[in-house]
């Protein structure tokens, strides 16, 4: 069996998802966004769960993409096997239904930045740096690093960082919106994970659904999230039920409506 690299941690109503390859810090290749895919999946479906922090194992939060990994592929196998899913694995974590804090315990530079830019919350160490160093390997950010991005943290950030190669300390990238708070060195885990349990302490019906509007007020998910509401406030009526069963039993539906 290979050796798993993204690891869940359970403590009450916080998931803690953990990259756990510190010997490349914590970057990412193919069976990793596999298996990281796989966790959004796990916390998605376990409604005892009601925020998520992610880190990173070891001095490391994440080096992003791993050179290796991807340096020997053919452009289309670049651009749909490695770009394309890695983009669909860092959207499905956006888009989780809780709330996702980020502990930025090490580096977030290009595939890392885009990692942390899921969360809805990021908490830095005081040593870090962020960054998106990509076009000087002669690349560009492929997973959500100028789309996601730029709707977070405005546009003439993001271009100082791909196009001037410029790096923010944490405190930096603070003033500058990419962090929402900066924590001595060791202290980003207790910290996030302070901050998920904080949210675990409000609605979770009411949590999840601002999130939903945020991402529509952000124009980061109008379609999914409009219908995911929608859906939502149809199924509660009872009416979905109805229309079912009626279906089954070839007779009208005697629905509700909204009130």
């Amino acid at each position: 069996m290979p050796e798993q690299r993204i690891r869940i941690e359970t403590e009450g109503a916080v998931a803690t998802i953990v990259v756990a390859r510190p010997e490349k810090l914590n970057a990412f290749d193919i069976p990793m966004l596999q298996e990281l895919l796989a966790a959004c999946d796990a916390v998605e479906a376990n409604r005892q769960i009601h925020a998520v922090v992610l880190t990173g194992e070891g001095k490391a939060f994440s080096a992003g993409g791993d050179i290796k990994a991807w340096a020997g592929m053919e452009p289309d196998e670049f651009g749909h096997a490695w770009v394309r899913f890695g983009h669909r694995v860092f959207e499905r974590l956006a888009t989780l239904r809780m709330p996702v804090v980020a502990a930025l315990n090490g580096h977030a530079l290009g595939g890392g930045l885009e990692f942390a830019a899921a969360a809805d919350i990021r908490i830095a160490e005081a040593q870090i740096k962020i960054g998106m160093p990509e076009t000087s390997l002669g690349m560009v950010p492929g997973w959500s690093g100028t789309q996601r991005l730029v709707k977070r943290f405005g546009a003439q950030i993001i271009r100082r960082m791909v196009l001037g190669g410029e790096v923010f300390t944490a405190e930096e990238a603070r003033l500058n919106g990419l962090i929402d708070q900066v924590v001595e060195t060791g202290q980003a885990v207790a910290a996030a994970k302070e901050y998920a349990a904080r949210i675990c302490t409000r609605g979770p019906a009411a949590i999840e659904i601002s999130k939903l509007m945020l991402s529509v007020a952000a124009g980061e998910d109008n379609g999914t999230a409009v219908e995911a509401l929608g859906s939502i406030l149809v199924a509660k009526t009872g009416d979905l039920k109805e229309g079912v069963a009626a279906f089954g039993e070839k007779r009208p539906a005697a629905f509700k409506g909204l009130w």
